[in-house]
């Protein structure tokens, strides 16, 4: 089995040229495609129609060479799209691909493997509860022993939350404050999923309670959006494998606040990359393919006893000041602008910090 990954680089939300490019020249199989995750440049919010622009395109475009709808698409592939390029971001779009068989043997040194799933259809009333965190638990285990991993080798788990539409049902639950119907609960339950799923977190210590509230409990490795009107979650896991083949790997670590460079550093370190004078030579940096990151800023109101005013700028959305800072120290440690930086991290990384993950090619 082998994982191959593909970076466009794109000139407004709608541009599938170069992955239809690829397609046509045989570099890319659209059969294999399992995932496809990027960065649009719109302003993150939930009114941000550069997403579905981005995923209407591919849908329209992989429908032909799959031989659907472009409405299955979706049921196929996992699109994924991150609003907000702020700074130095590049828009871009990573296409995973998988090929092969997994293999009976185990190879001496591990390689990146990838596979997605969908959760069960949520109910409205199921969302930011414990029926969300154990279904998503349930999938994120159904892929390690799809993959034939173990936790430790999971470095990434990228997860496209539900948040279903209410019902004529569930109005009258509404009122009574029964109901979590915010993406930001969608995302909080998921990432608990991932940190039980993973033994980051007791499941003695997780209730419905906890979700959103507690922030002693967290994932170092999921990666969380949510969308509205979506019924099942879309989970798709990154980990390195000795049944798979291939030049790629990935490694990752967590940021304990938005200028934590020295956590990119150690990343990269897994890699056998080292920066020098904090930035990688040109050489190096060519070998890193994809850099995902969340952050946050931080609700307390300070980063390292020193009050900032992300929350209290009217001019300026909090989540486009963290996105840009978090983005523009991985460009310049990487010497790469194609980073993906999403925001809103409950329970993914401590408060004010996030996850950080990156896939290069092999040292070895």
């Amino acid at each position: 089995m082998r994982t191959a990954l593909h970076r466009f680089f794109t000139t407004d939300p709608a541009d599938v040229s170069g992955l239809a490019r690829a397609i046509a020249e045989g570099a890319v199989n659209p059969t294999g495609i399992v995932a496809i995750i990027g960065k649009t440049e719109g302003n993150g919010g939930i009114n941000d129609f550069t997403r579905t622009l981005a995923m209407m395109a591919l849908s329209q475009m992989l429908a032909a060479h799959l031989g659907c709808r472009p409405e299955v698409v979706e049921e196929r592939i996992v699109l994924s799209f991150s609003g907000g390029s702020e700074g130095v971001t590049a828009p871009h779009i990573l296409v995973f691909t998988v090929s092969g068989q997994v293999a009976e043997r185990r190879y001496p040194v591990k390689r990146l493997a990838i596979a997605a799933a969908h959760t069960r259809p949520f109910h409205a009333q199921d969302v930011g509860r414990m029926a969300m965190v154990r279904e998503t638990t349930r999938v994120v285990t159904q892929l390690m022993h799809t993959l034939q991993v173990e936790s430790e080798d999971v470095h990434l788990v990228q997860i496209k939350g539900a948040l279903p539409a209410l019902g004529s049902a569930t109005v009258g639950a509404a009122s009574a404050g029964d109901l979590r119907c915010d993406m930001a609960w969608s995302r909080g339950a998921s990432a608990l999923g991932v940190a039980l799923a993973l033994g980051e977190v007791a499941e003695s210590r997780l209730s419905d309670d906890a979700v959103n509230r507690d922030w002693s409990l967290y994932s170092s490795r999921a990666s969380v959006s949510a969308k509205p009107l979506l019924r099942r979650s879309e989970v798709v896991l990154f980990a390195n494998s000795c049944r798979w083949e291939g030049d790629l790997v990935i490694a990752h670590g967590v940021m304990q606040d938005i200028i934590d460079v020295p956590a990119i550093h150690a990343v990269l370190n897994q890699l056998g990359l080292q920066p020098v004078d904090g930035q990688l030579a040109t050489a190096d940096a060519e070998k890193v393919l994809a850099v995902f990151a969340k952050s946050d800023a931080d609700p307390r109101g300070s980063i390292r006893h020193r009050r900032h005013t992300m929350w209290t700028d009217a001019d300026i959305s909090d989540m486009r000041y963290s996105r840009c800072v978090v983005s523009a120290l991985l460009a310049g440690v990487i010497g790469e602008t194609g980073v993906y930086v999403s925001t809103r991290a409950e329970h993914q990384g401590p408060q004010g910090g996030g996850p950080v993950a990156v896939i290069g090619y092999a040292s070895s």
